[in-house]
Order: structure tokens, then C-alpha cells, then sequence
């Protein structure tokens, strides 16, 4: 037996803590029968997927003036989850207009079939072949979320998403797709001096090197979705709808009238913006008002 001086131990010990706090976390494997969700949780040289509860009820009914938008996402869902050809998608547009709400709403219609939801930030993408390792023997359907994306030029997980969209040795199994959301359509930048250097081959006109570059990584999505703010009609339709669940679920009566129309519009100038996520937060701030009011008097 090595009888060890107690400075020597207590050195040891010190250095035992600092291994075990880089070492990942002992985590129970996620059970997917009752899991729909899951984050993926970096730790330290890895991670680990961590189990979340779906909190949010939005249906695709719900979701107004996105109808192109929902078919498109809908019939390549149905495909992908009746193990047919099916896409990677980017969904991209205007900030608010309902591109992460389609995906949360796909989850909760086709959670019963096998549907699962992975979300994975953009600094965690260079984790895509454990995420893939972890789920490929699995039973279900996966869709791996990036939500938010955008890139600048060199970064490794751009090249990782690349390489995995790109069908390489780090290309996503057979039972998970990739969907994307953005403001930008081709996930990094734009600038002026990108589109010199453009030149004519045959009477064509060809991109730029540095365009050529910029567009090499969203066009292997399949599916490119845009998405636009609403014109004035669609958004007061939006509102309408928002007022009406708030109230169901509130079990309360809310009337609509011109009043609460033209604060609305107002609500959405000064906001700048007609989409779903301002008609969501205008009757959020509608609701709550009258309802106040209504049990002070």
C-alpha cells in the first residue's frame, strides 16, 4: 500500500473535481413515447439532449395568412413521417410572420404519428454527427430545429450544416430532416460588393465568386419558404382570432368593435410591423386592459 503525503491527496483531490467538472453529465436517455421535445445541451467536449415540455398549444388552423406556407410544410411533414422522399427546408422572411409558430405547430398535429422536434442552437451545430447518433435508431420521426439562423462568413458550424445538408459523412440518418428559420435568404450577409466580379458565359449572367459562396449553403434546402408581413386586412383577421382564443380561454366575453380595431392599426404602426407575432402582443395588452377594467367597475 502507497502512503501518500496529505498535500499530495489533497493536490490529487484537486485535480479529480476539475476532471469530473469538464466530464458531461450522467442524464437518463430520453424517452420519446412521452418526450415530444428535446433541447441539446453542450457540455464541456459534448452534450447531452435534454427532455422539454411542449408548452405551446398553437394549431396550424390558428396561424393566418401563411396558407401557401402551411401546404407547402404540411405535405412535406406528411411524406417525411410516412417514410417517403422529403426535404430539408428554410423558412425565411420578415421577423414575427409565423415561420417558428409552423414548426411548433406541426409538432402538436402530428405528435401522435411519431413526430419529434430536436432544437439546436447555432454554436451547437458542430455537434450534428453525436445529435444524429443519438436519434437514428430510434422509432420516430425527428425534425431537427435551427431557429433564428444566421451566419457570418468562416464559421465552422456553417460548414458543418453545409457538409450535413450536403449528404457527406455527416449527413443527417433517414429518419431526420432539417428546418431552418431566418431573416435571411441565404443565411449570411449581403453586401454590395459581393455582386462584383459578376460576369456573361453564353449571354448569361453568372454571380460573383463571393455570391456563389453566399448562396452554396441555402441551396441545399429543397425547399426555400418565404415569408411576408400581412397586408392590413390579413393582420385585423389575425388580431380577431388572438382576441377570440385569449377570451375562450379566459372564459370570458369580448366584444369586438371599431374602437378595438383602430388600436390595433395604431398598435401595429407603431410597431412597424403586420404580422402574427404583433397581433399576438396587441391582444395580449387588449385583453388585459378591458378585462381590468371590467372588474374595477
Amino acid at each position: 500500500m502507497i502512503n501518500l503525503k496529505p498535500e499530495v491527496v489533497a493536490q490529487l483531490e484537486r485535480v479529480l473535481g476539475s476532471v469530473e467538472m469538464l466530464l458531461p453529465r450522467a442524464v437518463k436517455r430520453v424517452d420519446w413515447s412521452s418526450c415530444y421535445a428535446a433541447n441539446w445541451r453542450r457540455h464541456s467536449f459534448s452534450g447531452y439532449l435534454e427532455p422539454v415540455k411542449v408548452t405551446d398549444a398553437t394549431s396550424l388552423d390558428e396561424l393566418l395568412g401563411v396558407e401557401k406556407q402551411k401546404e407547402i410544410m404540411i405535405n412535406n411533414t406528411r411524406q417525411f413521417l410516412a417514410g417517403l422522399p422529403a426535404n430539408n427546408a428554410l423558412l425565411w422572411g420578415s421577423r414575427g410572420t409565423g415561420k417558428s409558430s409552423i414548426v411548433k405547430a406541426l409538432l402538436n398535429r402530428y405528435a401522435p404519428e411519431g413526430l419529434r422536434v430536436i432544437q439546436v442552437e447555432k454554436e451547437d451545430l458542430i455537434y450534428l454527427s453525436e445529435i444524429f447518433n443519438a436519434v437514428e435508431n430510434e422509432l420516430y420521426r425527428f425534425i431537427l430545429l435551427c431557429d433564428d439562423l444566421t451566419f457570418e462568413v468562416g464559421e465552422l458550424s456553417y460548414k458543418m450544416l453545409k457538409s450535413a445538408l450536403d449528404g457527406s459523412v455527416y449527413s443527417a440518418p433517414e429518419n431526420v430532416l432539417i428546418y431552418v428559420t431566418s431573416n435571411r435568404r441565404h443565411l449570411l450577409p449581403e453586401y454590395e460588393t459581393d455582386h462584383i466580379g459578376g460576369k456573361f458565359v453564353n449571354g448569361e449572367l453568372q454571380q460573383s465568386e463571393a455570391m456563389e459562396e453566399k448562396v452554396s449553403l441555402s441551396d441545399r434546402f429543397g425547399l426555400w419558404i418565404a415569408f411576408h408581413a400581412f397586408s392590413q386586412e390579413r393582420y385585423i383577421d389575425a388580431v380577431r382570432l388572438c382576441i377570440e382564443r385569449e377570451a375562450r380561454e379566459l372564459g370570458e366575453d369580448i366584444p369586438w368593435s371599431r374602437e378595438l380595431e383602430l388600436d390595433a392599426i395604431q398598435w401595429s404602426r407603431d410597431k412597424s410591423k403586420r404580422c402574427g407575432r404583433t397581433a399576438y402582443q396587441f391582444s395580449k395588452n387588449w385583453v388585459g386592459k378591458y378585462l381590468l377594467t371590467k372588474r374595477e367597475e
